[in-house]
């Protein structure tokens, strides 16, 4: 309704209909959470009439859980798993790179395809290497690293964090160590009282606030223990550690032959920045967008696909006019994390898994005005999920330098010279995925049996509809099961699943995130309707073929 009020009235930019899709969603997700609360709720589930659903709102979601439903449905498997698998990299499966291909299709229809200010891009993953000179990566591009010279294990050192220990007098006892994770205060007491208990030292225990090992002083070194072996004096003092990959182009292999894989997609859009100017007839402000593959040497690759060293990234480059009055360009860069807020929403991202956080001025990148996380709640605690930086004029002006040709900008209007100043949304594939997965595990009990199930947005889900003809000895009934099959298919990655009792048949499908389930019977052979069944709330009505392609369309979009 606000959408088509808004439309009536003249043009909606993009950015309003995502704001108004974002704030169309959230009293909705409140609703669903109320619903959800309620008692019990009187539904049709299979064949056998009236059932009770009751939804466990407080489901626990372990991130065992969530790789062990992804390895059993076929979202994503360990890389080389057949070779003992190949740490920080992995292979989507069947449902898996379906889920990802929605979740890339979406950002494009709405970065790129319904806006009229943004254009697309695919640049090369390995190119000159030249531009990661100008842009800082060969040089500056690396993560602290600490060693633990008797385990052999690797740590970032802004993930191992430490803390002083004292015994009930206040005495000092030592420290204690862990890595980055959720609950690091109670796990920080937790080791605590261990080493006090050690110590034969009486509690209960004083701890200092915690610190990550890059704010450690050169003293505390050798006392902090590692988190490997849970003794002092075998960490190494932090160190950098570029995080690209090296590889080598041509038939020499001496220096000169020295290339990278691309650590982020952002450059190759600075690089075409005159090209797409020149060949296009976009205008500031104006995006580009890409999608792309993008590699990093993370020294611990953790939490399953969050943190891995091959990824994919959808990153848009917002050019705009520089200005140095402050309410404009925060005006600019808010819409955006507003917009990007609203996208995640609107593909199905429990709101209430979502914050915002601001980067104070300290921990800015030196080029950056500011910088703004979107950030989520997975279970091994709150991270980021989409960073949303104003860039400034940094990047065309040091490939600028660097080659010796131009980025300025002519406006045809006024005539005026300038090099764009940029915000860049940027998220990752694997994250979003990883992000959207968790926001739709859920549990509940249906026909007094525990339900595991994944509440994906139709948009989203991996398979839209699931065919079944209810029985498999009536030709009549699957030739016309499959005629519904073939048909839906033309626009709908659609599953048909004659085996097993059709309870047994919505399980797999409602593990596997399929929103809607459509029963073939024998009603169908007397009047043509068929019977469709709601994932989430297990209700079914009857609906003929025609209404149901066009409510499967309607609700995909």
């Amino acid at each position: 309704m606000l959408l088509l009020a808004a439309s009536a009235a003249g043009s909606v930019s993009p950015a309003a209909r995502l704001g108004a899709r974002a704030r169309a969603a959230a009293p909705a997700m409140r609703r669903l959470v109320r619903r959800a609360a309620a008692t019990e709720t009187s539904v049709s589930e299979g064949t056998s009439g009236p059932t009770d659903v009751k939804t466990i709102l407080e489901c626990k979601k372990d991130m065992s859980d969530i790789v062990s439903l992804c390895k059993r449905r076929g979202f994503v498997y360990p890389s080389s798993e057949i070779y003992s698998g190949f740490a920080g990299f992995f292979d989507y499966g069947p449902l898996g790179v379906e889920l990802r291909n929605n979740i890339k299709r979406a950002w494009w229809e709405d970065m790129v395809q319904r806006r009229d200010d943004v254009v697309g891009l695919d640049s090369s993953i390995i190119a000159s290497p030249r531009i990661w000179e100008a842009s800082g990566h060969v040089a500056g591009f690396s993560d602290p690293m600490v060693d633990c010279k008797e385990s052999k294990q690797r740590f970032r050192a802004d993930q191992l964090f430490f803390a002083k220990v004292a015994d009930g007098a206040g005495a000092h006892a030592g420290y204690v160590s862990l890595l980055e994770g959720a609950d690091m205060e109670a796990a920080a007491a937790k080791a605590a009282g261990a080493l006090l208990k050690k110590l034969k030292r009486d509690g209960p225990a004083q701890l200092s606030p915690l610190r990550d090992f890059t704010e450690a002083d050169p003293s505390e070194y050798a006392l902090v223990p590692s988190p490997a072996t849970g003794e002092p004096g075998t960490l190494t003092a932090p160190r950098d550690f570029n995080l690209m990959f090296q590889t080598s182009v041509g038939a020499m292999t001496d220096g000169s032959s020295v290339a990278y894989l691309r650590p982020e997609t952002a450059q190759g859009i600075f690089t075409n920045f005159k090209n797409v100017v020149s060949s296009t007839r976009v205008k500031v402000p104006f995006g580009i967008a890409q999608i792309g593959k993008a590699f990093r040497n993370e020294i611990t690759p953790r939490n399953f696909i969050f943190r891995s060293r091959e990824f994919e990234q959808m990153e848009l480059e917002y050019f705009i006019k520089p200005t140095d009055v402050e309410e404009e360009w925060r005006a600019q860069h808010a819409a955006w994390v507003e917009t990007r807020l609203a996208w995640h929403i609107g593909i199905g991202i429990d709101p209430a898994l979502l914050s915002i956080e601001q980067h104070k001025p300290d921990k800015l990148a030196h080029y950056a005005r500011a910088c703004s996380d979107i950030m989520f709640k997975f279970p091994f605690g709150v991270s980021e999920l989409e960073g949303c930086a104003h860039r400034g004029g940094y990047d065309l002006t040091q490939h600028a330098s660097a080659s010796g040709k131009s980025a300025e900008y002519t406006d045809e209007e006024t005539k005026a010279k300038y090099v764009p100043h940029v915000i860049e949304p940027s998220v990752g594939v694997d994250r979003c995925f990883l992000a959207v997965l968790c926001s739709a595990y859920a549990e509940d009990v249906v026909n007094g049996e525990a339900r595991t199930l994944l509440r994906f947005h139709p948009r989203v889900a991996p398979i839209k509809v699931g065919v079944f003809p209810l029985v498999k000895n009536n030709e009549q009934i699957m030739e016309s099961a499959r005629e519904l099959h073939k048909r839906l298919q033309r626009r709908h990655n659609v599953a048909f699943d004659a085996a097993g009792n059709i309870g047994r048949r919505y399980r797999r499908m409602d593990e596997a995130g399929t929103p809607f389930c459509v029963t073939v019977d024998f009603q169908t052979l007397e009047d043509g309707t068929v019977t469709l069944r709601d994932r989430d709330s297990t209700a079914q009505r009857r609906v003929s073929p025609d209404e149901l392609v066009a409510f499967v369309a309607d609700a995909c979009e």
